[in-house]
């Protein structure tokens, strides 16, 4: 009997073609336009109770995001706590820190049969540190020692930042699952929003919520005192220490498809040969939560130290006044070097001194440090014991009485989260020369640049123009008193030359 015929090649070319099309179709669109949802599901993992996500597009930016669904089925008491959803949702949008998913856009939709409320989540197309550490426990691999500590480093550095809001935002769900990484290894911690709305939320709307707790395979990241009214920010920092451990061993060996034992983690433990590593992991899964460190304490043990303090502290300044520097400053500065002049000198009372050479210096490892840097992957945090943020109050309920005053339009500006990394300005003078034409370039985090023109007017002040770049969302807010310096600067200059 002949053999079947194969399928020709170019027929299962067109039918993959067919079904990227069909993934690629546009379902829906946000109010504002701007995000196109995909018919492509994507399964992000970081928002448990969450109904569907899908991949969408940000026509504005041109990258992918997230489009999270939340289903209500009582439309009358969703209608009631309308006000306060919006509150919750508001709220979370400021939480802004490089190593936590952001929240980019969420409005509320009541015009089906089941209500939702949609908001929009950046996309991390590396997967969760679940995926990773079962792709290179199969590859036979070892979990590298600089990744592990600058993945612990990255984490703590997120739970630090909510643990210091007022009142503190207390994660609840930190698993492997819910922390995520992004190509140039950069970490991302999910589901941040999931205990604040599940908590605030009256009873009657609780339902759609399922807390990954639930799943059994996730149940050793919670700590034993999880779920009582008292609990803490400690529970954040045992789920912390059981993430270290996994990542540490790479996987935790669950009961078949169930929970996993007191026993597993046991030989986890044990199998840990850094003391230093092993006393880290076991400080955070201390059974009585008072006697786990806090997250900004951690940041401060010997284990976590790679890179020295006075060099990291240095590189941050650097990242923080690049917008004065040209964009290719260290190349330049390395090509007017001497290379065989003496960087550093160490005397020694019995012989010469030891020399450090500018040619012993990596300027491409340089590179890629201040790169790593700017894109958080070395924060800076154990400089102040008491950091300035001014972070919302997420966790404190709005006031019954208070009236909220409604927005006059469903789509406010939308705020800019990327950084300016350089700036430059020019200004000239109309043909007329009765007022002066501004040409503004901003380079952003993502190298994007935008230039924005402008004639000024004899009223203009450097304050007001950084000012309106931020309500319009052409400004990062941490960047106002930079540009309004910057432009400062600029005016004085060639007002000086004019004169």
């Amino acid at each position: 009997m002949a053999a079947p015929e194969p399928t020709p090649r170019r027929g299962r070319e067109r039918e993959r073609e067919d079904e990227s099309e069909d993934e690629s179709d546009i379902l829906e669109e946000s109010p504002c336009g701007r995000w196109q949802k995909r018919r492509e599901q994507v399964n992000q993992g970081n928002m448990p109770g969450i109904q569907s996500t899908f991949l969408a597009m940000d026509t504005e930016e041109g990258v992918e995001v997230v489009w999270n669904e939340l289903h209500f089925g009582d439309r009358k008491a969703f209608a009631a706590h309308e006000e306060k959803i919006q509150t919750m949702f508001e709220q979370l949008a400021l939480v802004d820190h490089p190593n936590i998913v952001k929240l980019h856009k969420y409005w509320l939709d009541a015009s089906e049969a089941r209500a939702r409320v949609i908001f929009i989540t950046e996309y991390v197309s590396s997967g969760s540190l679940k995926q990773f550490l079962k792709k290179t426990k199969k590859n036979h691999k070892a979990m590298n020692a600089r990744a592990w500590k600058r993945w612990c480093t990255q984490i703590l550095s997120a739970l630090s930042f909510l643990h210091a809001c007022s009142p503190p935002i207390i994660h609840g769900n930190l698993t492997s699952d819910t922390i995520f990484i992004q190509h140039n290894g950069l970490i991302k911690i999910g589901s941040v929003w999931y205990r604040i709305f599940s908590n605030a939320l009256p009873d009657d709307l609780r339902s759609p919520i399922r807390a990954e707790r639930e799943e059994l395979r996730n149940l050793h990241f919670f700590p034993p005192e999880y779920g009582e009214v008292n609990d803490g920010t400690a529970v954040d920092i045992f789920s912390f220490g059981m993430c270290a451990l996994e990542m540490a061993v790479l996987e935790i060996q669950a009961n078949g498809d169930t929970r996993v034992t007191e026993e597993a983690i046991a030989r986890a433990r044990h199998s840990l040969t850094d003391p230093n590593m092993r006393e880290f992991i076991l400080s955070c899964l201390a059974r009585d939560p008072a006697r786990r460190p806090s997250a900004h304490n951690l940041l401060f043990h010997r284990v976590l130290f790679e890179v020295h303090s006075l060099k990291l502290l240095a590189a941050h300044c650097f990242i923080q006044h690049q917008y004065l520097m040209p964009e290719n400053v260290v190349e330049e500065k390395t090509k007017a070097m001497d290379l065989h002049a003496v960087l550093a000198e160490m005397p020694q009372p019995h012989g010469p001194p030891m020399q450090w050479r500018y040619s012993e210096v990596s300027f491409l490892e340089l590179d890629k440090f201040l790169e790593d840097v700017r894109n958080g992957i070395y924060p800076l945090m154990n400089f102040a014991a008491a950091r300035p943020l001014g972070l919302p109050r997420v966790l404190a309920p709005p006031p019954e009485e208070a009236q909220k005053a409604k927005t006059p339009t469903p789509e406010p500006f939308d705020s800019e989260t990327r950084k300016v990394v350089q700036m430059q300005c020019n200004l000239e003078r109309s043909e007329d020369k009765a007022r002066w034409h501004l040409t503004l370039l901003l380079v952003l985090e993502d190298r994007l640049h935008r230039q924005l023109t402008y004639d000024l007017l004899p009223t203009d002040s450097a304050q007001d123009l950084a000012a309106e770049l931020v309500h319009y969302g052409f400004l990062h807010e941490d960047d106002r008193m930079k540009l309004a310096a910057f432009l400062e600067t600029t005016f004085l200059k060639y007002r000086g030359t004019q004169a």
